[in-house]
């Protein structure tokens, strides 16, 4: 018996599928552009990303450069100030502007990649911990309090003084200290999760627990991760520029906003432009990624979609 194939109708049937990815990209677009903290937050951290990657074009000068002949210029407003650089000068002749810009590149990348690695860590100890329960939750819940146990900043202080401060070191060692705060948040949504008819279904047929966990568990935690790495990156970047700021962080002549507040801290009485300014872009940068988290939780959270 010979079947005939209308192509046609197959490719009638995908279109639907393209059509509804569309709205749910304009659906996006339209809540974001409702909300005002959402879209300030939005072009913030756009802006911050954009700097970030080509700050070795948008930078006037070499962040690195001394000139002790123009060291201490004011901004460019003032009185002994220069268009050539527009918001002065530090204690060495490097331009303020230039170091900001190639700043944002140590933030984003320590605020996001430790967010990353607390998330990986997070996520493995909380599903497995919510969805074996037992002997393995107990093991693992008492891992996560121990560690919540230790004051981070003393865990943080204790392994910047054995290792060298670096990027890297940075990265992994706040990493490893706010893992804990995704794992049980994670815990306890699987713990909801794998009580549900799809799971109880997929456990009827004999699927296997490492599927159940990857193709249907993770997929309906994966909003309340976006919504806590969001602000975890926030407090991130302030956390690497405290430590920077107390000489625990990235190390010259890699340019952070911690190691400009603390090059400024001496000179906020005379010349106050060499602190305040990293200290604007710290408070721009967090508030728009606080923003964009509050505005990403409203729409990614069924609880507050409810009450709208």
């Amino acid at each position: 018996m010979e079947v005939n194939v209308n192509r046609d109708a197959v490719v009638d049937v995908n279109k639907p599928i393209t059509k509804t990815k569309h709205n749910r990209l304009f659906r996006l677009i339209k809540l974001l552009l409702r909300s005002k903290t959402g879209t300030t937050g939005f072009f913030i951290v756009f802006a911050v990303v954009f700097i970030a990657i080509f700050a070795n074009i948008l930078a006037p000068h070499n962040p690195a450069a001394n000139n002790l002949g123009d060291m201490l210029k004011p901004p460019a407003w003032l009185d002994g100030g220069s268009t050539t650089y527009l918001l002065g000068t530090d204690n060495l002749g490097r331009d303020i502007l230039s170091r900001i810009i190639y700043g944002t590149r140590v933030s984003l990348l320590v605020g996001i990649f430790s967010v990353i690695l607390a998330g990986i860590i997070g996520i493995l100890v909380g599903i497995f911990a919510g969805y074996y329960g037992g002997v393995i939750d107990n093991i693992l819940m008492r891992i996560v309090d121990s560690f919540l146990a230790i004051p981070s900043i003393l865990f943080i202080l204790v392994v910047l003084a054995v290792f060298e401060p670096s990027i890297m070191v940075l990265i992994v060692v706040i990493g490893f200290t706010n893992w804990v705060t995704y794992a049980r948040v994670v815990r306890g949504e699987v713990l909801s999760i794998k009580e549900r008819e799809f799971v109880r279904a997929s456990r009827s047929i004999g699927t296997k627990n490492a599927t159940i966990m990857l193709k249907h568990i993770f997929p309906n935690i994966i909003s309340s991760f976006i919504v806590i790495s969001t602000l975890s990156v926030a407090t991130t970047i302030i956390l690497e520029a405290s430590l920077s700021f107390l000489g625990l962080g990235i190390q010259p002549p890699t340019v952070s906003w911690g190691g400009m507040l603390t090059d400024g801290r001496n000179y906020l009485a005379t010349n106050w432009w060499l602190a305040t300014f990293p200290g604007i872009a710290i408070t721009i940068t967090v508030l728009g990624i606080i923003f964009l988290g509050d505005w990403l939780r409203d729409v990614l959270d069924p609880r507050t979609q409810g009450r709208k």
